[in-house]
Parts: C-alpha cells; sequence; structure tokens
C-alpha cells in the first residue's frame, strides 16, 4: 500500500492569555509533525516549547534524511525527547528566570507505507478519525488520567475536576522524559488530529466528532476547531495540527 497525505495547521492565543506557549511544526515532505505546550511563565513556557520542538524536529529530519524506519526510528525519536530534555534543563542553568519551565510534546512520523509512529510526553493529544469514528491514540500523562485508570474517578468527572490540568510527566519539568511511543498503519481516509489541551479542556470528544465529520477543506476545519475553544471561553492556547490520508496511488 502506498499512501500520500495533505496537511494543515494553526496556532491560536486564546481568549484569555496574552501570549501563546505552544509551538508546532509540520514538515510535510518528510512527515513530520509536532505539537507542544511551554508551561512556565514569564515566556518561559514559549522557550521550553520552541526548544523541545527545534530538538526533536531536528533529530527526526536527520532520521528520515539517513533512511531510518522501524527499530531506527524508535531509538532515534526516544533519544530525541531525553535530548530535548536536557536542553531545557540547561537552558534553565544558564538563565534563572526560566527555571521550573517545561512543556507537553507530540511527534509524529508518517512514511508512505502507511507506517506511523508517534511519542509523546504530557497531555497534548492525538486523535484518529477512521469511518466515522474518533478515537484518542494517546493516553494524558496527567493526575485526573491515573485516578480514571485506578477507577478513582470517572471520565467525566475528570474533565471539570479542579486537578484537570495538573500533568505527571512533562519535557523540562519533571525525571521522567521517556515518552511513551504509538506504531500502528494508516489508511486512505484515516484523519489524523494533533492538539493542546487548549482544544480538548474546552471542546468534547463528542463535538471533535462532529466537527471533523464535516467533508470541507482542512483549513476550514482547523479553522472551525479553534473557533469551538474559543467559543466555549478560549482558556488557553490553541493549536491544531490535521493530517489527512489519501491513496498514494491516485
Amino acid at each position: 500500500m502506498s499512501i500520500r497525505w495533505e496537511v494543515a495547521a494553526a496556532t491560536d492565543v486564546g481568549r484569555v492569555r496574552q501570549g501563546n506557549e505552544d509551538t508546532y511544526l509540520v514538515d510535510a515532505a518528510r512527515g513530520l509533525f509536532l505539537v507542544a505546550d511551554g508551561m512556565g511563565g514569564h515566556a518561559a513556557g514559549e522557550i521550553a516549547s520552541a526548544l523541545a520542538a527545534e530538538t526533536v524536529g531536528s533529530a527526526l529530519v536527520r532520521g528520515v534524511d539517513g533512511g531510518l524506519d522501524g527499530d531506527g526510528l524508535t531509538q532515534a525519536l526516544t533519544e530525541s525527547f531525553h535530548s530535548a530534555h536536557a536542553a531545557i534543563g540547561a537552558r534553565c542553568e544558564e538563565d534563572p528566570n526560566t527555571r521550573g519551565m517545561g512543556t507537553t510534546l507530540i511527534a509524529l512520523a508518517v512514511s508512505t507505507t502507511g507506517a506511523y509512529l508517534m511519542g509523546h510526553v504530557g497531555d497534548s493529544r492525538a486523535y484518529l478519525m477512521r469511518g466515522g469514528r474518533l478515537g484518542q491514540v494517546t493516553r494524558d500523562h496527567t493526575w485526573v488520567q491515573d485516578e480514571v485508570d485506578a477507577g478513582r474517578l470517572s471520565s467525566s468527572g475528570a474533565r471539570t475536576h479542579r486537578f484537570a490540568h495538573v500533568i505527571t510527566r512533562a519535557l523540562g519539568a519533571d525525571s521522567r522524559a521517556t515518552p511513551d511511543l504509538v506504531a500502528g498503519e494508516l489508511l486512505p481516509g484515516d484523519l489524523i488530529l494533533l492538539c493542546t489541551d487548549g482544544l480538548t479542556g474546552m471542546v468534547s470528544d463528542v463535538r471533535l466528532r462532529r466537527i471533523l465529520s464535516a467533508e470541507v477543506r482542512l483549513e476550514e476545519l482547523v479553522t472551525a476547531l479553534i473557533d469551538a475553544a474559543n467559543g466555549r471561553g478560549g482558556t488557553d492556547n490553541i493549536t491544531v495540527v490535521l493530517v489527512r490520508i489519501l491513496d498514494g496511488t491516485s
């Protein structure tokens, strides 16, 4: 099987924040896509997300250009997360004003064979829309998700819990820099959504599926998602990357 893809992406400051601490990277030619959500204040979050995106993005570019796939690309992806973690720590040592900064990160590499590899840390999410069904691919590294997994909290209760935004794993902010890895196969017609919690904290999965079901251009879907988050208050920065998988033989 051979696939190709089309991409649309955007970031928005939202309705409350003064600055945007999100970063995204789209390298459509290589099939590389990243989303990062920084934290730390005083522009430190913006620094952390940019450092992580640059470090991981550069490593993946080198890997893809060097012909890595399978185990080789998996190792390169994992090592790049550790490198990003170290780079953020080094910047914190150099500049005391940035101490405590960190970032989520989700990275996706897609091959023309249909294979994909994803690594993530934090609560930025990946979804896969296939056959009209929307499923979350990643698992949030948050306190409330741990409580849901343990059976002490319902999924609906997690959305509104006062600790909903307490992250348990982030680059730079703790010692756990190793990403969760997900690998799989993509099919023509699939739609991948990468996003920060500025979207998912405002818009339910039910509404996400409804928006993504519209048969319109990807750019219009991106705008609709951001508008939906802002329409619910836009309390955080909102970043959206959409990748639609197409038949590579047509």
